[in-house]
């Protein structure tokens, strides 16, 4: 079965230097039917204007991946990491028992667009650690981005649940096999697709259950992400 959580009923947060729109319930959107989805618990699909951010601010007990579709993203923890994310890269933080982070668009000139990414830990009090790889992405093949024992170009997440990206030209056609007792979230970062014969569009997300497979095909240019997820988290 395929639930679909259409882009325009999500939550939005609008300031003068962020739009960001909330598939499950964040900060002061609060809507009990869209909690998360399993251990998925937020995908925030955020534009932060050209020399803006979120400045210094705690998190814990939180695996936080961001992953950047335009422009690019300068972090700076606790832990004493300062880099900057850029698009085909992936960055997990675990907040685990502490950290403080600020996320800023670096550019002067141009906005950066990102999916920030919360996802239950599969315990709490775990240390916190940092990380950043760059995926090997190519067009038209679904790729693991994060995985509890991730393959290589993935960062590893402390949680029973995988996260696949793939860039699609009009009509190509991926397919992801889910294990028993396993569901899927597919959230439409760009562009069009079809789940199986569901059509989605930019900022659309799914819900995929009761099913052994789902295949992905491009109506236009698109981006996706799959979240393979136990629904038996710790």
């Amino acid at each position: 079965m395929i639930t679909v959580r259409q882009a325009a009923e999500r939550g939005r947060t609008r300031l003068d230097w962020l739009d960001s729109w909330h598939t499950f319930s964040f900060g002061d959107y609060y809507d009990p039917e869209h909690m998360g989805f399993g251990p998925l618990r937020v995908i925030n699909d955020d534009v932060v204007e050209a020399g803006r951010g979120f400045g210094t601010h705690p998190h814990r007990d939180m695996e936080i991946l961001t992953w950047v579709l335009d422009g690019q993203l300068q972090h700076r923890d606790s832990l004493g990491t300062g880099s900057v994310i850029r698009p085909g890269e992936v960055q997990i933080m675990s907040a685990g028992t502490g950290i403080q982070h600020s996320e800023f668009n670096p550019s002067q000139v141009e906005p950066v667009r990102l999916l920030q990414i919360w996802i239950l830990p599969e315990r709490r009090g775990l240390p916190p650690r940092y990380d950043q790889q760059v995926v090997p992405l190519e067009d038209g093949v679904l790729r693991q981005i994060a995985a509890h024992e991730p393959e290589p170009g993935a960062v590893r997440l402390f949680q029973d649940a995988s996260v696949y990206a793939a860039r699609l030209s009009p009509g190509q056609r991926v397919e992801h096999a889910l294990e028993p007792g396993r569901t899927a979230w597919v959230q439409v970062a760009r562009g069009s697709v079809r789940v199986d014969d569901t059509p989605l569009g930019e900022g659309d997300g799914a819900a995929v259950t009761g099913q052994d497979r789902l295949a992905i095909t491009a109506i236009d240019d698109a981006e996706v992400l799959v979240f393979d997820l136990s629904m038996r988290h710790g």
